[in-house]
């Protein structure tokens, strides 16, 4: 019902968030923060269905984890990279390794942004995507 009124107020479509994360705790709380601030959210809880989802879902925007099960989240960028539906989308590391940690061929495979989720509220994280979208 709140994601209808704020729709209708703006008269304009709701920019599409997918969440990639593992930790449902952490899912549940970015897609609450998200969606309060007037954003439509689809979450999945590993790589491949990530991917899956990204696939139907066509987000505006994509925050994903590295360290997941099935697939982790360089091999799923890989994977939406590889796809005409996903060379454009945004997306933004959300995960708890240190750069100096992460996977070598993230920077090729084109994020936007790296985040580490213990230096950052839900709010910080928001406006990173919001930056990021222009928005």
């Amino acid at each position: 019902m709140i994601k209808l009124l704020i729709k209708e107020c703006y008269n304009t479509p709701m920019t599409k968030i997918a969440i990639i994360e593992d930790d449902a705790v952490i899912n549940q709380m970015y897609r609450m923060k998200f969606e309060a601030d007037g954003f439509e959210v689809q979450v999945a809880d590993n790589g491949k269905l990530g991917v899956e989802m990204v696939e139907s879902y066509q987000p505006d925007l994509i925050l994903l984890d590295l360290q997941m099960p099935e697939m982790n989240g360089a091999e799923a960028l890989k994977f939406i990279r590889s796809k005409e539906w996903g060379k454009k989308i945004p997306v933004i590391i959300l995960t708890n390794l240190g750069a100096e940690e992460s996977p070598k061929e993230l920077k090729a495979l084109g994020i936007d942004r790296y985040i580490v989720k213990a230096e950052l509220t839900p709010s910080q994280v928001v406006e990173r995507v919001k930056e990021v979208l222009d928005i």
